[in-house]
């Protein structure tokens, strides 16, 4: 990667806040180019270029149809699939009744009257509404009926934040007692945290037909929007409109390869084997980054 001065604006997903530091870090060493990063819920960070017209020279979300959504074909021409994760219950070892939370029984740790829950807020960020297919998948699953809207009063606005990063440090201050957020967070923030089974914690593309047949709807912008149950799949491209569109690039092939997949995994991001291309205008440096991962 030769150097370039090129000054790199990067948005992205609160929840990728710590893992792409080793990549940034690496980036800028080899490039000589600096980096601004800017994290914030994925639809909050999308919102900002199509409405505020503000444009990075990289985009990275914590939820794939983003792109499809709000960005392709008028912000964006192409974007990649490059990594996933699970929705876990993370708590401390100060989290009230943080001795009987178990995988079993999350669900009725979450509910007891002086436990304080956390989750992030659906229209700012994929967590929040993924955090609300969770709970309609668990009330299926532990066949309890009404469990889904009983688990989403008992995290009321007062206590949801815009983005993962807020929601974490309201946790590690022990203003919450529990959030229900990403594996990859809790890992990173030294949480506890409890597994969800695979059927319902949206981590495991071989349950994708049942985690469809769960959908919210939520608030987007004066209208609102039907959120249906997906397996996780992180995005990220360079906009139609940056400033630098070939440091971005760079960037962006960084990620995708080998070596930026490993810098991934080892911040707890589960980076794809092999990162999925969509749309007939990815950069030729972005495709070879990919065609030669192993």
């Amino acid at each position: 990667m030769a150097g370039t001065r090129d000054t790199v604006t990067v948005f992205a997903a609160a929840s990728l806040s710590a893992p792409l530091l080793a990549v940034r870090d690496s980036f800028a060493r080899r490039t000589g180019a600096v980096v601004r990063e800017e994290h914030g819920g994925s639809l909050e960070l999308a919102r900002r270029v199509t409405e505020l017209h503000r444009v990075p020279d990289v985009i990275a979300l914590a939820d794939q149809e983003v792109f499809s959504e709000l960005l392709v074909p008028r912000a964006a021409r192409w974007y990649a699939r490059f990594a996933t994760n699970r929705m876990v219950v993370a708590f401390t070892a100060r989290s009230r009744h943080a001795a009987e939370m178990d995988a079993a029984g999350w669900w009725r740790t979450l509910l007891r009257d002086d436990v304080l829950v956390g989750r992030t807020d659906p229209e700012l960020a994929p967590a929040g509404y993924r955090a609300l297919i969770t709970f309609a998948l668990a009330e299926g699953y532990y066949h309890e009926p009404g469990l889904a809207a009983r688990l989403t009063a008992h995290s009321p606005r007062r206590l949801q934040r815009g983005n993962a990063a807020e929601l974490a440090a309201l946790l590690e201050a022990g203003e919450l007692d529990y959030i229900v957020d990403y594996e990859s967070l809790a890992r990173a923030h030294g949480f506890r945290w409890v597994r969800l089974p695979p059927e319902i914690d949206l981590g495991d593309a071989s349950h994708a037909a049942r985690y469809a047949t769960a959908a919210v709807r939520v608030r987007s912008g004066r209208d609102s929007i039907t959120r249906r149950g997906a397996p996780i799949l992180y995005g990220v491209s360079v906009p139609s409109g940056a400033s630098h569109p070939a440091a971005g690039a760079r960037f962006v092939a960084l990620l995708l390869g080998r070596e930026g997949r490993a810098m991934m995994r080892r911040q707890h991001v589960e980076s794809l084997a092999r990162p999925e291309l969509v749309g007939d205008s990815v950069p030729a440096v972005v495709r070879d980054a990919v065609a030669q991962s192993p």
